[in-house]
């Protein structure tokens, strides 16, 4: 009886180590940094928000004239109390719309950085996938997001990924 759980246990203890799993890590933000492509497309980013900056710098400058003037003519007296009413209304209205633009345009700056690296992301997530599957990992964790705690530096997988990205 006593063999009988011995080899029972010996048999799962053999049955475990054949299922065993391998784990690896790899350093995303690492292989980010050193794509061309990212660098691409942080510069169309970059100038596509200068332009949009751009834009608001101007209609902000344009506003900022348009009450100066209203002022100026309230100062002066060449404009009724009614006149300036209805003009503060219109520049209250034209402030909300510039404050508007300024929401969609942090909108489209974050639409187009989805756009342009989610190709970046998808490939690198491809060649994750193919060296796991190529080098038998069942698990690859991103180490660079902190959630790793502790790995031996040999589990670190982000060479082989970066030589099939041709990096």
């Amino acid at each position: 009886m006593k063999k009988t759980i011995i080899l029972g246990i010996l048999f799962m203890c053999i049955g475990f180590f054949a299922n065993a799993q391998k784990f690896g890590i790899v350093n995303s933000q690492e292989i980010i940094q050193l794509l061309p492509e990212v660098k691409e497309a942080s510069a169309n980013i970059e100038t596509f928000g200068n332009q949009l900056q751009k834009v608001y710098q101007q209609k902000i400058t344009s506003l900022q004239t348009k009450y100066q003037d209203l002022e100026r003519k309230q100062a002066q007296g060449e404009i009724s109390p009614k006149q300036l009413e209805e003009e503060a209304k219109k520049l209250k209205e034209e402030e909300m719309q510039l404050a508007q633009y300024e929401q969609t345009s942090q909108q489209q700056i974050v639409d187009k950085q989805n756009t342009l690296m989610k190709p970046i992301m998808d490939k690198i997530t491809q060649a994750i996938n193919e060296v796991a599957k190529e080098n038998g990992y069942t698990y690859i964790f991103d180490g660079s997001v902190g959630f790793v705690l502790y790995a031996d530096e040999t589990t670190d997988v982000s060479n082989l990924v970066k030589g099939k990205l041709g990096l």
